[in-house]
């Protein structure tokens, strides 16, 4: 299993670090991607080399696509490369994962239309607004698509993302 985990400066650590070594616990390959392949900061100063810049990864199919929250999102979906990577992945039928404020990427990606999802509480009317149906708990999946609202949610999310493949 390949994984992207989409990611800009102001992440939040949790959000990332978490899934990434669980990830890696189960054997998956797991590649950061940004729209600079730099060193990115999270929100608390944590800093980070990404594997790839987006432009680096023309034609490379994951199995998974994770977005962790923080600021971040608000960055990625300013790119369309990046909308571009998640929707063709959608359609490809990949798992497509987002946290916290990441459904933003998924609303401007348009993937999240008549989908079930959820997110961080400031972001519902984004989701209601992108005419998604929004649910009130902590992880939602519909399809090929997981959402959850914070880092506390990151246990039983990672659990639907495992799941989805047996």
């Amino acid at each position: 299993m390949n994984v992207a985990i989409l990611v800009e400066d102001l992440f939040d650590e949790r959000e990332l670090i978490y899934p990434f070594y669980r990830f890696k616990e189960e054997g998956y390959k797991v590649l950061t991607i940004s729209t600079i392949k730099n060193e990115i900061v999270s929100k608390h100063g944590y800093k980070l080399k990404t594997d790839f810049k987006i432009d680096e990864i023309e034609n490379k199919e994951f199995d998974i696509i994770f977005i962790p929250g923080g600021f971040s999102p608000d960055k990625l979906r300013s790119n369309n490369k990046i909308l571009n990577f998640v929707k063709e992945h959608f359609y490809q039928n990949a798992l497509i994962c987002a946290i916290c404020h990441g459904p933003w990427v998924l609303i401007s990606a348009g993937i999240l239309k008549g989908k079930k999802a959820t997110g961080y509480f400031s972001i519902k009317d984004d989701i209601i607004n992108s005419r998604a149906i929004y649910i009130n708990t902590k992880v939602v999946k519909d399809n090929n698509i997981i959402t959850a609202t914070d880092p506390s949610a990151l246990p039983e999310m990672m659990k639907k993302i495992f799941t989805h493949f047996q």
